[in-house]
């Protein structure tokens, strides 16, 4: 039985991206007619059922913050998508963009609808300058054929979208910080409460979703919320898009039903394929740069965001980074922490200086200078951090270190006695001689 469920990438790959007829072919559209059929309470009740949990990484339950928007009575609202996709190990949203984007288009124009909001942003990451040209032809397409701007479809209904872009910021996907972004100022994050359904884009009420979060919404409005519910678990509801890199036969991004395993992940030949050159899996890194990192006797774990959980482990945006056993921890730290580094937009002392202190002694026990007295150190910077930065970026920075701290204590005490069991510091190469 196949590992795959091509439900929100069906078309990746098949149809022209920016072709509304080759899309209404390919069933598209449906959903968007359907909704104008129903009462907004009614799309969000459908989407309450489908459990459809933000797909941005918060994993925040969907429906619950479509109701919350809905029920605030101030006007205009906005709609806005997250389409910054900026950190190592994540590029799903860039399949979408770039290979269906009337998919998007559709769910923001349906939200709209449910909203009575007649302005949508898309903010795409600067770097996503090919991908830009595609979405904007994609929108103006979706004009012409009468499935966006004024009137659609004849319901008397006028939703527009506009594409906002910023200057290659991780900090920006931070949902408060990118609206800040689109409104011209610096791209940092908001003390919350208020929150942005109530106090967002323009100071107004407004939805902020991840791009393949309302690349859900037309499946769940059509097929309906339970339907949708059963192709994932009882918790965790449809498919997730998953991006495979580091050291796996099959890189890419494939769309799965929630609860397959994570050894299904990396190792099904439909998948994975397993690791190249008969290595041995040393860990994973799910989520992101900010996620947590699992081992082997985390394999068996189902891919559902309970399970995972439990686990100590998260889906966050699904990046499935691999590494095999010559990979050395404290090395890859050290990329991980450099990452941080440069995209803390340096407003709170603990993510832009802990950063920085960390990176310092990962540098000295790669090189054999650590000590106890730096281990304690490591450890009250991930409290710190942890407990006392500003944002998702500086609390969530320690994660991989945190669980690899856990998993391989023995690795840190060893390049501490100037052993790197994967041979990858204290060696010629290592030292750049």
């Amino acid at each position: 039985m196949s590992k795959i469920n091509k439900l929100i990438s069906a078309n990746c790959g098949v149809i022209r991206p920016d072709s509304v007829e080759d899309y209404v072919k390919a069933g598209g559209y449906e959903g968007l007619k359907k909704a104008f059929t129903m009462k907004p309470e009614e799309i969000i009740g459908e989407v309450k059922k489908a459990k459809l949990l933000g797909r941005g990484g918060a994993a925040y339950p969907a429906g619950s913050k479509w109701e919350q928007l809905l029920e605030i009575p101030e006007f205009p609202k906005y709609i806005v998508i997250n389409a910054d996709e900026g950190e190592p190990g994540t590029f799903k949203d860039k399949i979408l963009l770039s290979q269906d984007p009337l998919r998007v288009i559709e769910g923001m124009t349906i939200a709209g609808y449910v909203f009575n909001s007649h302005d949508g942003y898309i903010y795409i990451r600067g770097e996503y300058r090919a991908i830009q040209k595609v979405f904007r032809s994609a929108i103006d397409n979706a004009v012409k054929a009468g499935y966006l701007g004024q009137n659609i479809l004849g319901t008397g209904f006028a939703f527009h979208i506009h594409i906002m872009t910023g200057a290659g910021a991780y900090v920006c996907g931070e949902n408060s910080a990118l609206l800040n972004s689109i409104e011209g100022k610096a791209g940092r994050p908001r003390i919350k409460p208020p929150h942005l359904a109530e106090v967002g884009l323009f100071l107004m009420p407004t939805l902020v979703n991840n791009v393949e979060s309302i690349a859900n919404i037309p499946t769940i409005v059509l097929e309906g919320g339970e339907k949708y519910l059963s192709y994932g678990t009882k918790d965790s509801g449809g498919t997730k898009l998953v991006c495979l890199s580091g050291n796996v036969v099959n890189r890419g991004v494939y769309e799965i039903p929630f609860g397959v395993s994570l050894r299904d992940i990396i190792y099904d030949p439909e998948l994975g394929g397993g690791i190249p050159n008969g290595k041995k899996l040393k860990f994973f890194h799910l989520g992101g740069q900010s996620g947590p990192i699992g081992s082997q006797a985390q394999l068996d774990t189902l891919y559902c965001y309970k399970a995972l959980r439990n686990a100590g482990l998260s889906v966050g945006s699904g990046a499935v980074v691999v590494m095999d056993e010559d990979v050395c921890v404290i090395d890859y730290l050290k990329g991980v922490t450099e990452f941080f580094i440069h995209e803390s937009c340096g407003k709170c002392t603990p993510c832009r200086e802990g950063n920085k202190q960390i990176y310092a002694i990962l540098c000295k026990l790669s090189e054999g200078q650590a000590t106890q007295d730096d281990m304690a150190v490591l450890r009250r910077l991930i409290d710190t951090m942890t407990n006392a930065s500003f944002c998702g970026l500086g609390q969530s920075a320690t994660v991989a270190l945190n669980t690899c701290w856990k998993l391989f204590k023995a690795e840190f005490e060893d390049h501490l006695n100037q052993k790197c069991p994967a041979q990858v510091c204290f060696t010629e190469q290592g030292r750049g001689e």
